[in-house]
């Protein structure tokens, strides 16, 4: 009998009203969930870790790390494999930690809810049912942490919450899903290729994630190198480009010995350096990394794994640059 551990967090799937204040809240307990299931899964050992009751909009960095470490212990322990429910606006990014960390092939499946717990036909329990079976099978293994919602799974770095409330809102445009729940049955499409799992005692959670827009200065650019970012990740116009005024500071910053990194504001398509004048032939040229097709919040989880190992110079480009693609 496959033994399953249900790690739970908070987010929407655990959240419902409070008459009192007006306000939606993670509130709904481990033993609340499991009740919640569509189908009684016969057959498998469902046990429950009450790991936090927020909303993911209140994890951080060093609290996803948390997670990765409770995940490996966890699998550690003999489980076949665990389900962590979660809040789904940072839920890609604590999926993207953990496929980073947990060193098992064991299944790590992510899943949550788009509806509150006490909405009319809410998503949540359809997507547990969905997830603990996933995580009880075979097919699951060696596949890295993934997200499952809709009767679909992704992988975690390629996965991004695509609507802001919508219950199909988990997409992966670049890549497209891994599978499929249909029922008890479990369809693998694909296995993803561009992962890598490291061992890491700690991370460095000040990385910032700054967005370019028509006209943007390097006003914050310098604020945060000012204020003790350890790196800088860009999320640049288009291939990865920047106005020239930004341009001139990362030249500046990046030869002071701060990495900084270039994603791309669009969902889809790669960064490339060709353009000049501020453009990303510039920014290459002055020594930021490019990272592909990798969006600016998983850069960002990238980063902090990558300099709490101690990497830097051509090992933190090496690394970043492998996950480009």
């Amino acid at each position: 009998m496959p033994k399953i551990c249900l790690i739970t967090t908070g987010g929407t799937i655990a959240s419902k009203l409070d008459p009192e204040t007006g306000h939606v809240t993670a509130s709904i307990t481990g033993p609340e969930l499991k009740a919640t299931l569509h189908d009684p899964l016969e057959g498998i050992d469902i046990s429950i870790d009450e790991f936090c009751n927020v909303g993911s909009y209140a994890i951080d960095l060093p609290l996803a790390f948390a997670l990765s470490q409770r995940i490996s212990q966890r699998l550690g322990e003999g489980f076949d494999g665990v389900v962590v429910t979660h809040g789904t606006d940072t839920m890609e990014e604590t999926a993207f930690m953990a496929d980073l960390l947990v060193r098992s092939d064991k299944p790590i499946v992510f899943t949550g809810a788009q509806r509150q717990a006490d909405e009319p036909n809410p998503d949540g329990p359809r997507n547990l049912t969905d997830s603990i079976r996933l995580a009880a099978s075979d097919t699951a293994r060696g596949v890295g942490a993934v997200i499952c919602f809709e009767q679909e799974f992704h992988a975690a770095r390629d996965v991004t919450k695509s609507h802001a409330s919508r219950t199909d809102t988990f997409v992966s445009y670049e890549h497209g899903k891994l599978g499929e729940v249909d029922g008890d049955r479990i369809v693998l499409h694909r296995r993803p290729v561009l992962r890598r799992n490291y061992e890491a005692s700690e991370i460095v959670a000040d990385i910032e994630l700054i967005k370019m827009a028509m006209g943007s200065s390097d006003r914050y650019l310098r604020f945060a190198a000012d204020n003790g970012a350890k790196a800088i990740v860009l999320e640049g116009f288009g291939r990865g480009n920047a106005p020239p005024p930004v341009a001139a500071a990362v030249t500046e910053l990046v030869k002071q010995g701060l990495p900084i990194i270039m994603t791309s504001r669009c969902q889809r398509g790669r960064v490339k350096a060709i353009y000049g004048n501020g453009g990303g032939k510039t920014l290459s040229d002055g020594g930021v990394i490019f990272a592909g097709d990798l969006s600016g919040q998983k850069a960002r989880v990238l980063v902090s794994v990558l300099l709490g190992l101690g990497l830097d110079g051509k090992r933190l480009r090496e690394e970043i640059e492998y996950f480009a693609g």
